[in-house]
């Protein structure tokens, strides 16, 4: 039901965006082949550009979002997976990506100056600062947290980069084709799949010789590594590293996507867990209502600010022609969902397989953490992939791997779109040397060490969890307000505008109405850093709209440039 929906949505509403809302028109150049600098705007075809965007927005949020959001009922999160994405999350990222195109590939928060004025540009762009530091923290220990307790995945993913390396070199160096080198890696990425599930115990040994004697000195290594990987990542060409190994990731997400489809309609498991639960319990508290709280957990798998920071920050730079902004912006967020969809089902119909998903979600506290969320993903989709015939202690594999891979091209796509963040920001202040990309690329990776340093609460590296309880709201404000200044935009253009400001007026309603609650909790439980930072972000969000309201009312403060 869900996969139609998304059908429908893609063949009557991108379609009705494309012509009536953005007016894509392949004889206007975009930025990347006007610029096309060879680094950052290159003319990418869409086949490769979708498998990059698919790659990076659909990370490891799609899979814990829906991993806690069950505990209200698997129910409320497919309809809002399934209507967020159609109605609020695709519209997001295609406008997103639209927008940058037309004002020559700039972020978001730099096409803010132009559509909102000059106030917002600045006060938008700190807003993503602090959301990509918080991103880049997180992910990095999330991946070392999966290689440390999925020994399995560590030689499948590691030995990706070198490959997707090669590719890249035979592709811009050769002007050889990017399929079929890139299906042959897919392939013996798989291979290297059994080969790590086989040799777990000797990939655990040599994590403990040269990483460090306990999990958590083992995961502050990889965090440090990662985000060396990850500001590597962010100054080569696009065509070098990203683009092939996003491409290959792409293909390893369509797969693994099938196969737990398929699988699960061999094995078809009873859903016998709760439809819907008004209230989820809480340990020694009064609980957590369902709304509006699904709306932020869920977060990234219906709808998310980050997308709309790859849309323009990563993607806009490498379009070709406009009308691949319908596949690619709209159509890679119904492949998310579908992923958001899979997720759910994996964490109810697969774990309940288990016997042990009542004690896993008795209450939040037992369901939030890192582990509980990750582990009922990997464990629910194995058994999926069991009906295939593929052992459990393999299919964990895979699918610790899929997570992994996702995780970390989001990070390194979060480090490139923070070093052009950086360099804005630099722009604004007059600092040129924030105008080279090596030490924007160094401010964006020491801005996140500095986040993992602070006080650990799971241990060595985990400091970005500290903030973590502000992400979904602060994620899905940032949806919000790109919704806004997409329907200024629109409005002053006399283009239909309501399209996106229906939904912006709805995320910016539940997102305020969970950050007073936060900051109630935060009172409570006297937690005056988060309670200061939520603050900062609720006066950031005040402010914004205020000024969007005021461009809408007064127009714009710099020539139109049309949808």
């Amino acid at each position: 039901m869900v996969l139609a929906v998304f059908a429908a949505g893609y063949w009557y509403c991108a379609g009705w965006l494309a012509t009536k809302v953005f007016s894509l028109d392949d004889n206007r150049p975009t930025p990347a082949v006007t610029i096309d600098d060879g680094v950052d705007f290159v003319p990418t075809s869409r086949h490769v550009l979708f498998g990059h965007h698919f790659s990076s927005i659909a990370g490891a949020a799609p899979i814990v979002g829906p991993a806690v959001a069950v505990i209200w009922g698997w129910v409320p999160a497919i309809i809002w997976i399934g209507f967020g994405v159609v109605f609020a999350g695709a519209v997001h990222d295609m406008g997103a990506l639209v927008i940058s195109i037309r004002h020559g590939g700039r972020s978001i928060g730099d096409v803010t100056e132009a559509v909102i004025g000059p106030r917002s540009r600045l006060l938008f762009l700190l807003l993503i600062f602090f959301l990509t530091t918080m991103v880049l923290a997180v992910f990095a220990f999330v991946i070392g947290f999966l290689f440390v307790n999925f020994d399995g995945a560590v030689i499948p993913v590691t030995l990706e980069i070198p490959a997707a390396i090669a590719i890249g070199w035979w592709v811009t160096k050769r002007k050889g084709k990017l399929l079929i080198p890139s299906l042959v890696c897919l392939v013996g990425l798989y291979y290297l799949v059994w080969v790590g599930a086989e040799n777990a115990e000797w990939v655990d040994e040599q994590q403990l010789r040269w990483l460090g004697d306990t999990s958590g000195e083992q995961i502050l290594t990889w965090c440090y590594l990662l985000l060396g990987y990850a500001f590597v990542a962010s100054v080569l060409p696009v065509s070098l590293l990203l683009q092939p190994r996003d491409f290959i990731n792409s293909h390893q997400l369509l797969v693994g996507l099938a196969a737990m489809i398929v699988g699960l309609l061999i094995v078809h498991p009873p859903m016998s867990v709760p439809a819907f639960q008004a209230i989820a319990p809480v340990e020694g508290g009064p609980g957590k209502p369902w709304f509006p709280l699904l709306f932020v957990t869920i977060a990234c798998g219906a709808v998310s600010g980050f997308h709309g920071l790859v849309s323009s920050g990563t993607t806009s730079k490498q379009l070709e022609k406009e009308s691949d902004a319908k596949i690619i912006g709209y159509g890679a967020m119904l492949g998310e969902g579908t992923l958001a969809l899979m997720a759910t089902l994996a964490v109810t119909a697969g774990f309940a397989m288990t016997d042990s998903w009542g004690d896993h979600f008795s209450s939040w506290d037992s369901a939030a953490g890192l582990n509980a969320k990750v582990g009922a993903f990997v464990i629910g989709s194995s058994n999926f992939l069991n009906g295939l015939g593929i052992p459990p202690h393999v299919g964990e594999v895979v699918v610790a791997m899929l997570v992994i891979s996702f995780a970390a091209t989001s990070l390194d796509t979060a480090t490139r779109i923070q070093r052009l963040v950086v360099a804005e920001i630099g722009d604004i202040y007059g600092v040129s040397a924030l105008k080279n990309r090596y030490a924007a690329g160094l401010v964006a990776v020491g801005s996140a060490v500095a986040l993992l340093l602070m006080a650990s609460p799971k241990g060595p590296g985990s400091g970005g969890l500290v903030l973590w309880p502000l992400f979904g709201a602060g994620n899905q404000l940032l949806a919000g307000l790109t919704l806004l200044v997409l329907s200024v935009w629109l409005k002053r253009n006399g283009k239909p505008w309501l399209v996106t400001f229906v939904p912006a007026v709805l995320l910016g309603a539940v997102t305020s109405i969970a950050m007073v609650m936060n900051v109630s909790s935060f009172i409570q439980g006297e937690n005056w850093l988060l309670l200061s930072i939520s603050g900062l972000v609720v006066f950031l969000e005040v402010w914004i709209i205020l000024e969007g309201v005021r461009a809408m009312k007064v127009g714009g403060v710099e020539a139109q440039v049309s949808p």
